[in-house]
């Protein structure tokens, strides 16, 4: 699960995306121009700085090499965008500091943070964000077992809530999580996979965790009746911001993702670019088809730049940019039954943001 640089992003366009839904009508007109993560970051900033202290704080082992590997990914930096949203969905609920916000923020990035050292050992990886990952520094054994060590240190942690209703959004949701990376597993190196397939791994991979982000919020501040909606914000932005970045797979900057174009394809991952051209491809290309075919079933991409070429050309990206756009749209939407204040307009505003970044 990759997550790549909003703020970069940002500034490498300074278009706004128009027309994707109804602006909230607190909304500054033309703010996009000059938005950045930062920005957003800010509506928030002093529970966010307490919340980002938490999440080293959080750390108790006593076993020192658990409390080495984990300050090590923690260390590794990232966005902290699954602890924003929820700071910004509990003071959009009630606009007053609450420790307990900020704690299940932190609980949240140790989550997600358990899920990209388990993704790097699956994916072999050496780097993410630029630095040397818990497998490379250390062992694969090392890296799945403080993996676990997170996890249930974010359950231990959810535990002192004293609330069933939160447990079981994120003990559902984090079994959603686990499904949804073993049916990647599953479906790798299949040519066959479906888009249906495809919005099911994210749904779990990445999405659910956007979903847990929220909803928790809203269990905290006694703000049940929100649930369904704020389910539907996650879902819908957690899979526009995983297609983005399987898009950007094939046109971003390798620099500012840290890893090569193509690394989906060479995993043979069932991204919605690969899953989608070979679609496009089967009726106007049979001999790109096969290569294209062979490459994912094989995982051997020799000629990789003439495969992102293929993809390229097929049409693929077009279509799936358009479903990034109506799932941005989709979660757009979903805010509209929200509390109408600046909170929200964060939120609206970082979907359009982790969009942009197609531009």
């Amino acid at each position: 699960m990759t997550s790549n640089s909003l703020s970069n992003a940002a500034a490498a366009s300074t278009t706004p995306l128009t027309n994707l839904a109804s602006t909230p009508s607190n909304a500054e007109p033309n703010h996009a121009d000059t938005l950045s993560y930062a920005d957003i970051q800010s509506i928030v900033a002093d529970d966010f700085d307490i919340m980002d202290k938490q999440v080293f704080g959080s750390l108790n082992s006593k076993v020192q090499l658990v409390m080495s590997v984990s300050q090590h990914v923690i260390n590794a930096g990232g966005k902290r965008m699954r602890p924003l949203i929820t700071l910004l969905c509990a003071r959009m609920f009630n606009d007053e500091p609450s420790q307990q916000a900020m704690h299940l923020a932190a609980i949240t990035e140790m989550l997600h943070t358990a899920t990209l050292v388990h993704d790097d050992v699956i994916d072999e990886s050496g780097q993410r964000r630029g630095k040397p990952t818990a497998n490379a520094t250390w062992d694969n054994a090392t890296a799945v077992l403080v993996g676990d060590y997170l996890i249930a240190r974010a359950f231990n942690l959810l535990v002192g809530f004293q609330s069933l209703p939160l447990l079981q959004v994120f003990s559902d949701g984090t079994c959603d999580i686990a499904e949804g990376e073993v049916l990647q597993l599953q479906h790798q190196h299949n040519p066959e996979a479906t888009e249906a397939d495809y919005l099911n791994i994210i749904d779990g991979k990445t999405s659910r965790l956007f979903m847990m982000a929220t909803q928790g919020a809203a269990i905290l501040q006694n703000k049940t009746e929100h649930l369904q909606a704020l389910a539907d914000f996650g879902q819908h932005f957690g899979n526009a911001f995983q297609i983005v970045d399987d898009v950007l797979d094939y046109s971003g900057d390798s620099e500012l993702m840290g890893k090569n174009l193509g690394d989906d394809l060479a995993e043979g991952k069932p991204t919605l670019p690969t899953i989608k051209a070979l679609e496009l491809l089967k009726d106007s290309d049979t001999a790109g088809y096969e290569q294209l075919r062979i490459a994912v079933q094989t995982g051997k991409t020799p000629n990789a730049e003439q495969l992102i070429e293929l993809v390229r050309h097929s049409g693929s990206l077009e279509y799936c940019k358009q479903r990034a756009l109506e799932e941005t749209k989709l979660a757009q939407q979903a805010l509209s039954s929200l509390p109408d204040n600046r909170y929200r307009q964060g939120l609206y505003q970082l979907t359009e943001l982790a969009s942009a970044r197609l531009v």
